[in-house]
Formats: structure tokens, C-alpha cells, sequence
């Protein structure tokens, strides 16, 4: 059985989710990564279609994905090396809130037009 949560416990949750997945980047670059699934996702076209995010901006959010286990990132024996990344089995778990954040968003543009 479910045990619910106390006020405190779902605000430090909150907090947590949004230090991880916060900020103008990070979900983009994972609805990217998700939406391109079957493609080879390296850092350059990671660049250049999520339109806007400088290359440092990129690495650092990447490397905050990749410590909390959202997505990997394979180095591939190429010359130049080549490195992949992709989303994970957990970071899919974030889909769900994404998909209601993404529904509120369109509707929310439509209220204020």
C-alpha cells in the first residue's frame, strides 16, 4: 500500500525534481534524445538542433544528466572519436511529467493569445 506523502516530503520532492530537471535545457535535451531514439546522437547535432544552447552550456547539462542516471554516453572506437548519447530506461520515466507539462504549456498559450 501507497503511503502518502507529509506537505514537507512533497515539497523537498519538488525541490529535487526541479534541481534535476530544471533550467531552459535539460528536458529539451532530453525530449531530443528520446524523439531521436534510434538515430546516433552526437554532441554536434545535440548542438545544432537543440536551436540555441552554447557548446559549454550543452557539455555541463549533459554531464548533470549523465551523473543522475537519465542518459549514457558511449565513446565509440572511430577516429576522430565519435561520442552517443542516449536516454535511459529511468530517464524515460520523466515522459509521463513531460507530457503533461508539454499539454499544459499548449494549452496555456492558447488561454493568453
Amino acid at each position: 500500500m501507497k503511503q502518502e506523502a507529509t506537505c514537507e516530503q512533497e515539497l523537498i520532492a519538488i525541490r529535487d525534481s526541479l534541481e534535476i530537471l530544471g533550467g531552459k535545457w535539460k528536458l529539451r535535451i532530453m525530449r531530443h534524445l528520446n524523439n531521436h531514439i534510434t538515430e546516433t546522437n552526437t554532441f554536434k547535432k545535440i548542438q545544432r538542433e537543440v536551436e540555441g544552447i552554447s557548446a559549454k552550456m550543452l557539455s555541463k547539462e549533459l554531464q548533470d544528466l549523465e551523473t543522475n542516471l537519465l542518459i549514457t554516453r558511449t565513446v565509440m572506437n572511430t577516429r576522430p572519436i565519435t561520442v552517443n548519447y542516449a536516454i535511459t530506461e529511468y530517464g524515460k520515466s520523466v515522459f509521463p511529467v513531460t507530457e503533461t507539462l508539454v499539454q499544459w504549456g499548449l494549452n496555456h498559450r492558447q488561454k493568453i493569445k
